[in-house]
């Protein structure tokens, strides 16, 4: 019997963690051009840097979903490929940036 109450704890512990991601709101960062996009993607990709990726999608409620932060592991001309074959269009892409490290 004791183990289904550390079952339930769990389980409303994740609940309680969707339920925090859910109502987290992401501030829109600025609409970055098309050639600016490219620029810090290939310089990334090249240097083999992760990015913080936003995109433009928004749910139902008009928010902007969480950030991406992924090494770039490919592109093409209209695509970049990220996280096991992942591929996000171009013109999906609202801002990137440099994943901010932390220093010690």
């Amino acid at each position: 019997m004791k183990w289904q109450g550390f079952y339930l704890s769990d389980h409303t512990a994740a609940l309680n963690q969707q339920n925090q991601q859910l109502n987290e709101i992401y501030v829109p960062r600025p609409q970055q051009s098309l050639a600016v996009i490219t620029q810090v993607l290939a310089d990334a990709y090249q240097r083999q840097q992760p990015v913080t990726i936003q995109l433009k999608t928004v749910d139902q409620n008009n928010r902007h979903l969480a950030d991406i932060t992924t090494l770039i592991h490919g592109y093409n001309a209209n695509d970049i490929v990220i996280d096991a074959d992942r591929f996000i269009p171009l013109q999906e892409i609202r801002n990137v940036a440099y994943k901010k490290t932390e220093k010690l």
